[in-house]
Parts: structure tokens; sequence; C-alpha cells
């Protein structure tokens, strides 16, 4: 068993990370980080430094803390000869990124960037089924309701949060999972409430080699259940992946999964533990790059206030 500290007790930690690794025969959930949660039955600390300092024991430490305070955690981990695992995105800026993955080769322990959506059940068989296929077209649709998804949570509206690009990064993650070949932005336009410092809302178009066509629609104020979509046309047929990749439609049948492991979370601390024990790092900033791209070149439209 591997023992991991998790840091950042809150919805998603609750919701996915702490379910993932009780029901695993690879981890032990050995103590936790965190200002304000707790997990029953785990020795909880609110001080990160001192639980570094007396658990020795604890080899991984997986952060769930919002991406602008991440860089220190992952650095002071690395420092103290921790294996790391990030939630997405792995850090507020490329920069940083990069600099973690330096630090974790320089210290020899293990990085892994996670992007939770790429292991949706139905990701495996929509890359397999475009590897063979000519692309040429392709639209992204990923809306939801950010009252829902992050009630009262300033810090997504704050800079470094990402607005909607907070889920949105989930749809360019997958996007760039299951394209054989990479793409890069060629168009964006942001819209920023009045009274806010990152968008709510984003439309962008990429490039891509062969010329297909492609492009993303992200909103945070779609009432109603939420949609995340991407359907791609080909020479020779259509997909349609929803429900964040766990459903997935080929020329109007629904695909089966392809056999393995269950769940997203399930399989991300799956492959930490393959990482772990092969002394290796998994840091792709595939889906930040798009990120950072759209905040470089997308065009500012400043629309109404947001108010919880």
């Amino acid at each position: 068993m591997i023992e991991v500290a998790l840091v950042g007790i809150g919805k998603i930690a609750v919701d996915q990370h702490v379910p993932a690794i009780s029901a695993s025969r690879d981890w032990e959930l050995a103590a936790t980080v965190s200002r304000h949660g707790t997990v029953a039955g785990v020795t909880a600390y609110d001080d990160f430094d001192e639980m570094l300092a007396e658990r020795p024991d604890i080899r991984v430490v997986s952060l769930c803390v919002p991406p602008v305070p991440r860089f220190s955690y992952a650095a002071r981990a690395i420092a103290a000869g921790r294996h790391v695992m990030l939630e997405k995105p792995p850090g507020a800026t490329l920069s940083e990124c990069h600099a973690l993955e330096a630090m974790a080769r320089e210290a020899g322990v293990s990085l892994y960037a996670t992007w939770h959506s790429r292991q949706a059940d139905k990701v495996a068989t929509a890359r397999a089924w475009l590897a063979e296929r000519s692309l040429r077209k392709l639209e992204i649709r990923w809306r939801e309701d950010v009252r829902y998804w992050h009630p009262g949570q300033d810090w997504v509206f704050e800079a470094g949060g990402l607005g909607v690009f907070d889920p949105g990064i989930n749809a360019l993650s997958i996007l760039t999972e299951i394209l054989p070949v990479p793409v890069h932005l060629a168009e964006a336009e942001l819209d920023f409430p009045e009274n806010r410092e990152t968008p709510i809302a984003a439309r962008g178009r990429f490039r891509h080699p062969d010329g297909a066509e492609m492009g993303f629609d992200f909103d945070w104020l779609e009432p109603g259940t939420p949609v995340w979509t991407i359907e791609a046309e080909t020479e020779s047929g259509t997909m349609r992946l929803e429900n964040g990749g766990g459903a997935l439609w080929i020329d109007g049948a629904e695909a089966e999964a392809l056999p393995g492991l269950s769940g997203e979370y399930p399989r991300l601390y799956a492959r930490m533990a393959e990482l772990v024990a092969s002394g290796q790092s998994e840091v792709d900033l595939a889906p930040l790059r798009h990120v950072a791209d759209a905040f470089l070149i997308g065009r500012r439209r400043t629309v109404a206030p947001f108010h919880w």
C-alpha cells in the first residue's frame, strides 16, 4: 500500500479522490491537510509543513488546492522528497509547471499532471476510432452553470482561477487526447463580466494541419442540464462524445468502452501507482497551452456583471 496525503478537502476531494483511494488496493489515505475539511478516521492537519515534517512515511502528496497556491505546495513536497499528484489544471502558469517538472527530475521523484476527463469511459474508444480516419470537422460545446458547480467560490473568477476555462480545460484535455495530430488555437473571443477578472464564456477556432474545421463554445451560465459534447465528422462517418466523455455514439449507434478499470479517478490513481513504481513522471501541458493561447490572442468583450 502506498500512503498518500490529500491536500485541500473540498468538493472534488470528497466526491472523487477519497472514494477512489478507499476503493484501491494500491493506496491508503494516511493524512489530510485542510483549513476547513476533514475525512472521518483519517489524521487531519491544518498545516502542510507540519504534515511533511511529522509524516516522512507518507510517500505521495495529492494536491486538490486551487491552481494559484498549488506551485508552492508542490515545490515544498518535492523538496521533502515526496511524489506529487496534481489536480487539473496542474498550475496557474506554464512556466511554473515546467519548473516543477525540473524540480521533480532533480529530486528523483514522480510528478503527475492529471487530466481526469481523459479517463472518462469512452475517450479511449473515440481516440482509437479517430486514429484511423481523416477529420473534416470537429465542434466542442461545453456549457454548464457555475452557480451549481462552484457555488460561492470566488477564486474561480479571480486572476489565475481560469473562469470558464476551469471546466473548458476538461474538453481541451479530451481533445488533445483523441486527436492523432496536434492543433493550435487560431482565434478566440472571451466574455469578461465587468466585475470579474476571468471570463464567463469563450469561443474559438483551431488550426488543423490538414484543414479540418474545428471550434469550441464554452459557457458558464447554461441553465439546466450541462452540455459536455464533442462532435466530429470524418470522411467515413461521424462521432459524438457526450457527458464529458462518458457516452459515445458512432454513426448514430452507441459504442462500447474499451476493457479496463472503470472510473476517472480510479484510473488516475492506478496510473500514479505505476509512475511511482517506475520512477517516472507524466506532465502533459497541451490542454493548458490552449488556455494560455486563448488569453494571449483572444479578443475581450466586457459583459454584464456576475453575482452569485
